[in-house]
Protein backbone atom coordinates (compact mmCIF):
# COMPACT_ATOMS: atom_id res chain seq x y z
CA UNK A 1 0.00 0.00 0.00
CA UNK A 2 1.64 3.27 -1.12
CA UNK A 3 0.89 6.94 -0.77
CA UNK A 4 2.59 9.23 -3.30
CA UNK A 5 1.50 12.40 -1.50
CA UNK A 6 3.57 13.01 1.62
CA UNK A 7 1.26 13.61 4.55
CA UNK A 8 1.77 13.78 8.29
CA UNK A 9 -0.10 11.78 10.89
CA UNK A 10 0.47 10.73 14.47
CA UNK A 11 -0.79 9.48 17.79
CA UNK A 12 -2.12 11.96 20.35
CA UNK A 13 -2.03 11.03 24.02
CA UNK A 14 -0.52 11.97 27.35
CA UNK A 15 2.01 9.16 27.91
CA UNK A 16 3.14 7.31 24.80
CA UNK A 17 6.59 5.98 25.60
CA UNK A 18 5.75 2.36 24.78
CA UNK A 19 3.35 2.79 21.88
CA UNK A 20 3.67 0.41 18.93
CA UNK A 21 1.57 2.55 16.59
CA UNK A 22 4.52 3.95 14.58
CA UNK A 23 5.69 0.42 13.68
CA UNK A 24 2.18 -0.57 12.59
CA UNK A 25 1.63 2.48 10.40
CA UNK A 26 5.10 2.10 8.86
CA UNK A 27 3.89 -1.28 7.55
CA UNK A 28 0.70 0.27 6.17
CA UNK A 29 1.74 3.17 3.96
CA UNK A 30 4.40 5.71 3.09
CA UNK A 31 3.30 8.55 5.33
CA UNK A 32 4.98 10.23 8.28
CA UNK A 33 3.65 9.01 11.65
CA UNK A 34 4.92 10.26 14.99
CA UNK A 35 3.98 10.35 18.66
CA UNK A 36 2.61 13.53 20.23
CA UNK A 37 2.53 13.65 24.01
CA UNK A 38 0.32 16.54 25.11
CA UNK A 39 -0.65 17.63 28.62
CA UNK A 40 -4.35 18.38 29.26
CA UNK A 41 -3.79 22.11 29.57
CA UNK A 42 -2.16 22.13 26.11
CA UNK A 43 -4.77 20.03 24.29
CA UNK A 44 -6.85 22.96 22.99
CA UNK A 45 -3.83 24.75 21.55
CA UNK A 46 -2.49 21.56 19.98
CA UNK A 47 -5.75 20.66 18.23
CA UNK A 48 -6.22 24.20 16.92
CA UNK A 49 -2.67 24.79 15.68
CA UNK A 50 -1.27 21.41 14.58
CA UNK A 51 -0.54 20.93 10.88
CA UNK A 52 -1.17 17.17 11.00
CA UNK A 53 -3.40 15.73 8.32
CA UNK A 54 -4.88 13.29 10.79
CA UNK A 55 -4.20 11.46 14.03
CA UNK A 56 -5.12 8.62 16.28
CA UNK A 57 -6.23 9.52 19.79
CA UNK A 58 -5.61 7.52 22.94
CA UNK A 59 -5.86 7.83 26.72
CA UNK A 60 -7.05 10.22 28.11
CA UNK A 61 -8.40 12.26 25.20
CA UNK A 62 -10.91 10.03 23.34
CA UNK A 63 -13.88 11.93 24.75
CA UNK A 64 -12.14 15.31 25.02
CA UNK A 65 -11.59 15.65 21.27
CA UNK A 66 -15.27 15.18 20.36
CA UNK A 67 -16.19 18.91 20.68
CA UNK A 68 -13.41 19.77 18.21
CA UNK A 69 -14.96 17.66 15.46
CA UNK A 70 -16.87 19.35 12.64
CA UNK A 71 -18.33 15.97 11.72
CA UNK A 72 -18.58 12.53 13.31
CA UNK A 73 -18.91 9.08 11.78
CA UNK A 74 -21.96 7.06 12.74
CA UNK A 75 -19.79 4.92 15.02
CA UNK A 76 -18.25 7.92 16.79
CA UNK A 77 -21.64 9.59 17.23
CA UNK A 78 -23.18 6.44 18.64
CA UNK A 79 -20.28 5.64 20.95
CA UNK A 80 -19.52 9.20 22.05
CA UNK A 81 -15.79 8.64 21.78
CA UNK A 82 -13.24 9.36 19.04
CA UNK A 83 -9.91 7.66 18.37
CA UNK A 84 -9.33 8.80 14.78
CA UNK A 85 -9.27 12.36 13.47
CA UNK A 86 -8.93 13.25 9.77
CA UNK A 87 -8.60 16.82 8.55
CA UNK A 88 -11.24 17.89 6.02
CA UNK A 89 -12.06 21.19 4.33
CA UNK A 90 -14.57 21.94 7.08
CA UNK A 91 -12.44 20.77 10.01
CA UNK A 92 -11.73 17.57 11.90
CA UNK A 93 -13.83 14.50 11.14
CA UNK A 94 -13.96 12.09 14.08
CA UNK A 95 -14.30 8.33 13.85
CA UNK A 96 -14.05 5.41 16.27
CA UNK A 97 -12.09 2.49 14.84
CA UNK A 98 -11.78 0.85 18.29
CA UNK A 99 -15.23 -0.57 17.55
CA UNK A 100 -13.95 -2.33 14.43
CA UNK A 101 -10.76 -3.40 16.22
CA UNK A 102 -12.55 -5.08 19.11
CA UNK A 103 -15.13 -6.68 16.88
CA UNK A 104 -12.29 -8.09 14.80
CA UNK A 105 -10.64 -9.92 17.73
CA UNK A 106 -13.94 -11.34 18.96
CA UNK A 107 -14.86 -12.69 15.54
CA UNK A 108 -11.31 -13.96 14.99
CA UNK A 109 -11.38 -15.82 18.33
CA UNK A 110 -14.38 -17.88 17.31
CA UNK A 111 -16.13 -17.11 20.63
CA UNK A 112 -19.89 -16.73 20.15
CA UNK A 113 -21.14 -13.99 22.48
CA UNK A 114 -24.78 -14.06 21.35
CA UNK A 115 -27.24 -14.14 24.22
CA UNK A 116 -24.49 -14.47 26.82
CA UNK A 117 -24.07 -12.41 29.96
CA UNK A 118 -20.99 -10.26 29.49
CA UNK A 119 -19.03 -8.26 32.05
CA UNK A 120 -17.11 -5.24 30.80
CA UNK A 121 -14.56 -4.03 33.34
CA UNK A 122 -14.07 -0.27 33.10
CA UNK A 123 -16.16 2.69 31.95
CA UNK A 124 -13.62 4.77 30.01
CA UNK A 125 -13.43 5.59 26.31
CA UNK A 126 -12.40 2.10 25.26
CA UNK A 127 -15.34 0.51 27.08
CA UNK A 128 -17.84 2.54 25.03
CA UNK A 129 -16.57 1.08 21.75
CA UNK A 130 -16.33 -2.40 23.25
CA UNK A 131 -19.92 -2.34 24.51
CA UNK A 132 -21.21 -1.10 21.15
CA UNK A 133 -19.42 -3.94 19.37
CA UNK A 134 -20.66 -6.51 21.88
CA UNK A 135 -24.23 -5.27 21.50
CA UNK A 136 -24.03 -5.59 17.72
CA UNK A 137 -22.63 -9.10 18.12
CA UNK A 138 -25.63 -10.03 20.25
CA UNK A 139 -24.16 -10.17 23.77
CA UNK A 140 -26.93 -9.84 26.34
CA UNK A 141 -27.02 -8.64 29.03
CA UNK A 142 -23.91 -6.42 29.03
CA UNK A 143 -22.93 -5.32 32.53
CA UNK A 144 -20.42 -2.52 33.17
CA UNK A 145 -18.20 -3.00 36.22
CA UNK A 146 -16.77 0.18 37.74
CA UNK A 147 -15.11 1.13 41.01
CA UNK A 148 -18.10 2.95 42.46
CA UNK A 149 -21.16 2.18 40.33
CA UNK A 150 -24.09 -0.11 41.05
CA UNK A 151 -22.07 -3.04 39.72
CA UNK A 152 -18.59 -2.84 41.18
CA UNK A 153 -15.58 -4.88 42.21
CA UNK A 154 -16.95 -5.39 45.73
CA UNK A 155 -20.18 -7.07 44.64
CA UNK A 156 -18.78 -9.09 41.74
CA UNK A 157 -20.09 -12.27 43.34
CA UNK A 158 -23.60 -11.52 42.05
CA UNK A 159 -22.22 -11.80 38.51
CA UNK A 160 -20.37 -15.10 38.81
CA UNK A 161 -22.76 -16.52 36.21
CA UNK A 162 -21.16 -14.31 33.52
CA UNK A 163 -20.00 -16.19 30.43
CA UNK A 164 -17.89 -13.50 28.74
CA UNK A 165 -15.32 -11.27 30.48
CA UNK A 166 -13.75 -8.16 28.93
CA UNK A 167 -11.11 -5.90 30.47
CA UNK A 168 -11.08 -2.34 29.13
CA UNK A 169 -9.09 -0.87 32.04
CA UNK A 170 -5.30 -0.29 32.13
CA UNK A 171 -4.96 -3.00 34.81
CA UNK A 172 -2.07 -5.30 33.95
CA UNK A 173 -0.55 -2.91 31.42
CA UNK A 174 3.23 -2.38 31.24
CA UNK A 175 5.00 -1.52 33.49
CA UNK A 176 2.46 -2.48 36.18
CA UNK A 177 2.04 -6.05 35.00
CA UNK A 178 0.72 -9.03 36.95
CA UNK A 179 -2.66 -7.66 38.06
CA UNK A 180 -6.17 -8.41 36.77
CA UNK A 181 -9.61 -6.82 37.11
CA UNK A 182 -10.93 -10.14 38.43
CA UNK A 183 -10.07 -13.81 38.86
CA UNK A 184 -11.27 -15.79 35.85
CA UNK A 185 -11.63 -18.84 38.09
CA UNK A 186 -14.43 -17.08 39.99
CA UNK A 187 -16.64 -17.39 36.89
CA UNK A 188 -17.26 -21.13 36.39
CA UNK A 189 -19.45 -20.60 33.31
CA UNK A 190 -16.87 -18.42 31.53
CA UNK A 191 -16.53 -19.15 27.81
CA UNK A 192 -14.37 -16.25 26.64
CA UNK A 193 -11.92 -13.69 28.02
CA UNK A 194 -10.79 -10.54 26.18
CA UNK A 195 -8.33 -7.85 27.22
CA UNK A 196 -7.74 -4.58 25.32
CA UNK A 197 -4.28 -4.25 26.92
CA UNK A 198 -1.60 -5.14 24.34
CA UNK A 199 1.59 -4.74 26.37
CA UNK A 200 2.32 -7.34 27.65
CA UNK A 201 0.88 -9.54 24.93
CA UNK A 202 -0.38 -11.95 27.60
CA UNK A 203 -1.70 -10.10 30.62
CA UNK A 204 -2.27 -11.84 33.94
CA UNK A 205 -5.98 -11.89 33.01
CA UNK A 206 -5.24 -13.78 29.79
CA UNK A 207 -2.65 -16.05 31.39
CA UNK A 208 -5.25 -17.26 33.89
CA UNK A 209 -7.71 -17.90 31.07
CA UNK A 210 -5.00 -19.83 29.22
CA UNK A 211 -4.27 -21.92 32.30
CA UNK A 212 -7.97 -22.73 32.71
CA UNK A 213 -8.40 -23.57 29.04
CA UNK A 214 -10.80 -20.69 28.39
CA UNK A 215 -10.67 -19.16 24.86
CA UNK A 216 -9.11 -15.71 25.01
CA UNK A 217 -7.66 -12.86 22.97
CA UNK A 218 -5.49 -9.87 23.82
CA UNK A 219 -5.29 -6.29 22.70
CA UNK A 220 -2.58 -6.67 20.05
CA UNK A 221 -5.12 -7.79 17.47
CA UNK A 222 -7.44 -4.95 18.40
CA UNK A 223 -4.57 -2.45 18.21
CA UNK A 224 -3.53 -3.59 14.74
CA UNK A 225 -7.06 -3.88 13.37
CA UNK A 226 -8.12 -0.43 14.56
CA UNK A 227 -4.85 1.04 13.23
CA UNK A 228 -5.50 -0.51 9.83
CA UNK A 229 -9.00 0.95 9.76
CA UNK A 230 -7.49 4.34 10.64
CA UNK A 231 -4.80 3.83 8.02
CA UNK A 232 -7.48 3.33 5.39
CA UNK A 233 -8.71 6.83 6.10
CA UNK A 234 -5.21 8.31 6.28
CA UNK A 235 -4.03 6.80 2.98
CA UNK A 236 -7.39 6.69 1.21
CA UNK A 237 -7.09 2.99 0.34
CA UNK A 238 -8.70 -0.15 1.76
CA UNK A 239 -6.68 -2.55 3.93
CA UNK A 240 -7.59 -6.25 3.55
CA UNK A 241 -7.88 -8.50 6.60
CA UNK A 242 -4.86 -10.43 5.31
CA UNK A 243 -2.76 -7.32 5.91
CA UNK A 244 -4.02 -7.14 9.50
CA UNK A 245 -2.92 -10.75 10.04
CA UNK A 246 0.45 -10.09 8.42
CA UNK A 247 1.15 -7.07 10.63
CA UNK A 248 -0.01 -8.91 13.76
CA UNK A 249 2.34 -11.80 13.02
CA UNK A 250 5.30 -9.54 12.24
CA UNK A 251 4.79 -7.35 15.29
CA UNK A 252 4.26 -10.30 17.62
CA UNK A 253 7.51 -11.96 16.52
CA UNK A 254 9.45 -8.71 16.70
CA UNK A 255 8.24 -7.80 20.17
CA UNK A 256 8.38 -11.26 21.74
CA UNK A 257 11.33 -11.98 23.99
CA UNK A 258 13.34 -15.07 23.09
CA UNK A 259 13.68 -16.82 26.45
CA UNK A 260 16.29 -19.58 26.75
CA UNK A 261 15.82 -22.29 29.36
CA UNK A 262 17.60 -25.59 29.92
CA UNK A 263 20.02 -27.51 32.10
CA UNK A 264 23.04 -25.73 33.59
CA UNK A 265 25.78 -25.70 30.97
CA UNK A 266 23.49 -26.49 28.02
CA UNK A 267 24.73 -23.41 26.13
CA UNK A 268 22.17 -20.74 26.97
CA UNK A 269 24.75 -17.97 27.39
CA UNK A 270 26.63 -18.74 24.16
CA UNK A 271 23.43 -19.15 22.14
CA UNK A 272 22.04 -15.98 23.69
CA UNK A 273 25.10 -13.94 22.71
CA UNK A 274 24.97 -15.16 19.11
CA UNK A 275 21.21 -14.54 18.84
CA UNK A 276 21.69 -11.05 20.26
CA UNK A 277 24.40 -10.32 17.70
CA UNK A 278 22.51 -11.74 14.75
CA UNK A 279 19.12 -10.21 15.53
CA UNK A 280 20.29 -6.91 16.97
CA UNK A 281 18.39 -7.59 20.20
CA UNK A 282 19.66 -6.77 23.71
CA UNK A 283 20.94 -9.78 25.65
CA UNK A 284 19.69 -10.05 29.23
CA UNK A 285 21.50 -12.69 31.27
CA UNK A 286 19.47 -13.44 34.39
CA UNK A 287 22.38 -14.93 36.35
CA UNK A 288 24.57 -11.90 35.65
CA UNK A 289 21.74 -9.58 36.69
CA UNK A 290 21.32 -11.52 39.95
CA UNK A 291 25.04 -11.21 40.69
CA UNK A 292 25.06 -7.52 39.82
CA UNK A 293 22.12 -6.73 42.08
CA UNK A 294 23.40 -8.91 44.94
CA UNK A 295 26.98 -7.68 44.69
CA UNK A 296 28.26 -11.26 44.96
CA UNK A 297 28.67 -14.37 42.86
CA UNK A 298 25.99 -17.05 42.60
CA UNK A 299 28.06 -19.56 44.64
CA UNK A 300 28.43 -16.88 47.33
CA UNK A 301 24.65 -16.26 47.30
CA UNK A 302 24.00 -19.98 47.77
CA UNK A 303 26.49 -20.09 50.64
CA UNK A 304 25.03 -17.03 52.37
CA UNK A 305 21.31 -17.43 51.66
CA UNK A 306 20.82 -21.00 50.50
CA UNK A 307 18.85 -22.06 47.45
CA UNK A 308 15.65 -20.46 48.79
CA UNK A 309 17.34 -17.06 49.02
CA UNK A 310 18.78 -17.41 45.53
CA UNK A 311 15.40 -18.37 44.07
CA UNK A 312 13.77 -15.29 45.60
CA UNK A 313 16.40 -13.11 43.98
CA UNK A 314 16.00 -14.96 40.69
CA UNK A 315 12.22 -14.48 40.59
CA UNK A 316 12.60 -10.75 41.30
CA UNK A 317 15.05 -10.41 38.40
CA UNK A 318 12.88 -12.45 36.01
CA UNK A 319 9.89 -10.28 36.93
CA UNK A 320 11.84 -7.23 35.77
CA UNK A 321 13.34 -8.77 32.64
CA UNK A 322 10.24 -10.65 31.52
CA UNK A 323 7.94 -7.65 31.26
CA UNK A 324 10.11 -5.99 28.64
CA UNK A 325 9.92 -6.69 24.91
CA UNK A 326 12.20 -7.66 22.04
CA UNK A 327 15.12 -9.05 24.04
CA UNK A 328 17.02 -12.32 24.29
CA UNK A 329 16.80 -13.59 27.88
CA UNK A 330 19.17 -16.26 29.14
CA UNK A 331 17.91 -17.88 32.35
CA UNK A 332 19.46 -20.03 35.06
CA UNK A 333 19.06 -23.78 34.79
CA UNK A 334 16.77 -24.03 37.81
CA UNK A 335 14.34 -21.20 37.08
CA UNK A 336 11.72 -23.77 36.05
CA UNK A 337 11.60 -25.14 39.61
CA UNK A 338 9.57 -22.08 40.65
CA UNK A 339 6.12 -22.10 39.04
CA UNK A 340 5.78 -18.36 39.61
CA UNK A 341 8.50 -17.77 37.01
CA UNK A 342 6.45 -19.16 34.13
CA UNK A 343 3.97 -16.28 33.73
CA UNK A 344 6.83 -13.81 34.19
CA UNK A 345 8.63 -15.27 31.18
CA UNK A 346 5.58 -16.24 29.15
CA UNK A 347 3.75 -12.89 29.30
CA UNK A 348 5.92 -11.41 26.54
CA UNK A 349 8.11 -14.31 25.54
CA UNK A 350 8.55 -17.39 23.41
CA UNK A 351 10.34 -19.91 25.63
CA UNK A 352 13.02 -22.06 23.98
CA UNK A 353 14.24 -25.22 25.74
CA UNK A 354 17.83 -25.96 24.74
CA UNK A 355 18.67 -29.64 25.03
CA UNK A 356 22.19 -31.08 25.22
CA UNK A 357 23.53 -34.53 26.09
CA UNK A 358 24.00 -34.75 29.84
CA UNK A 359 27.60 -35.98 29.40
CA UNK A 360 28.49 -32.63 27.81
CA UNK A 361 27.28 -30.47 30.72
CA UNK A 362 30.00 -28.73 32.79
CA UNK A 363 29.62 -28.33 36.55
CA UNK A 364 32.30 -25.78 37.52
CA UNK A 365 30.87 -22.78 39.39
CA UNK A 366 27.39 -24.34 39.51
CA UNK A 367 26.44 -25.12 43.14
CA UNK A 368 23.56 -27.50 42.48
CA UNK A 369 25.37 -29.27 39.63
CA UNK A 370 28.25 -30.02 41.99
CA UNK A 371 25.94 -31.49 44.64
CA UNK A 372 23.86 -33.58 42.24
CA UNK A 373 24.59 -35.60 39.15
CA UNK A 374 23.32 -34.23 35.85
CA UNK A 375 21.01 -37.21 35.61
CA UNK A 376 19.48 -36.48 39.02
CA UNK A 377 18.89 -32.83 38.22
CA UNK A 378 17.46 -33.64 34.81
CA UNK A 379 15.06 -36.21 36.24
CA UNK A 380 13.80 -33.59 38.69
CA UNK A 381 13.38 -30.90 36.06
CA UNK A 382 12.49 -32.61 32.78
CA UNK A 383 8.71 -32.24 33.12
CA UNK A 384 9.12 -28.65 34.30
CA UNK A 385 11.23 -27.72 31.28
CA UNK A 386 8.59 -29.28 29.04
CA UNK A 387 5.80 -27.37 30.80
CA UNK A 388 7.60 -24.04 30.30
CA UNK A 389 8.72 -24.61 26.70
CA UNK A 390 7.08 -23.28 23.54
CA UNK A 391 9.91 -24.61 21.34
CA UNK A 392 12.46 -27.41 21.89
CA UNK A 393 15.83 -27.06 20.13
CA UNK A 394 18.66 -29.58 20.09
CA UNK A 395 22.01 -28.00 20.97
CA UNK A 396 24.37 -30.92 20.39
CA UNK A 397 25.58 -29.59 17.05
CA UNK A 398 27.39 -26.37 16.26
CA UNK A 399 26.44 -23.03 17.79
CA UNK A 400 25.49 -21.64 14.39
CA UNK A 401 23.20 -24.60 13.67
CA UNK A 402 21.37 -24.08 16.95
CA UNK A 403 21.00 -20.35 16.39
CA UNK A 404 19.73 -20.93 12.85
CA UNK A 405 16.99 -23.26 14.17
CA UNK A 406 15.83 -20.66 16.68
CA UNK A 407 15.92 -17.81 14.18
CA UNK A 408 13.85 -19.87 11.76
CA UNK A 409 11.05 -19.94 14.32
CA UNK A 410 11.08 -16.13 14.46
CA UNK A 411 11.05 -15.45 10.72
Amino acid sequence: MENKEHKKFGLLGRKLGHSWSPQIHAMLADYDYRLYEVEPEDLDRFLRTTDLDGMNVTIPYKKDVVPYCAALSDAARRIGSVNTLVRTASGWRGDNTDYAGFRYIVERSGVDVRGKKTLVFGTGGASLAVKAALADLGADPIVSISRSGENNYVNLSKHHDARILVNTTPLGMFPDVGVSPAAVGDFPACEGVFDVVYNPQRTAFLLEAEKLGVPHAGGLGMLVAQACRSGEQFAGRPVPDSKIEEIMSTLSRHLANIVLIGMPGCGKSAVGRELSHRLGRPLLDADKEIEREAGMTIPAIFQAEGEAGFRRRETAVLARLGKGSGAVISTGGGCVTVAENYPLLHQNGTIVWLQRDLSKLPTAGRPLSQKNTAGTLYAQRKKKYAAFADIIVDNNGSLLETVARIMEAFQ
